[in-house]
């Protein structure tokens, strides 16, 4: 059993940055390879990027490359997603998420965090 907790999230303006964090606790946690997705309003939830349990690769959804980066400490058993230059349209619920394999569907989701960016 993996558990995951967000946090990180809150209120920017256009152009700003946040980061967000993603704790993760569980005997096997650090070999999962973790991913952030994001659900707005009235859309699906949506891809964003992942990176494996080594920290050796990483993939990155169009909407996002050049502007997010993913990183993992595994020492602290953590995940990172720092966003820059963000744009109203990333106002969404960020979420977490634990899987084998960077391509394979998520076995384990966080709660979620809001993140809402102002123009």
């Amino acid at each position: 059993q993996v558990e995951l907790v967000e946090s990180g999230g809150g209120l920017v303006q256009a152009g700003g940055s946040l980061r967000l964090s993603c704790a993760t606790s569980g005997r096997t946690a650090n070999t999962y390879d973790m991913g952030w997705f994001r659900q707005a309003p009235g859309k699906e939830r949506e891809f964003l990027t992942a990176i494996s349990w080594s920290g050796g690769s990483t993939r990155y959804a169009d909407s996002v490359k050049g502007r997010f980066t993913i990183s993992r400490d595994n020492a602290k058993s953590t995940v990172y997603l720092q966003m820059n230059d963000l744009k109203p349209e990333d106002t969404a619920v960020y979420y977490c998420a634990a899987s084998r394999g960077v391509t394979s569907t998520p076995r384990y989701w966080g709660q979620g965090t809001q993140v809402t960016v102002s123009s």
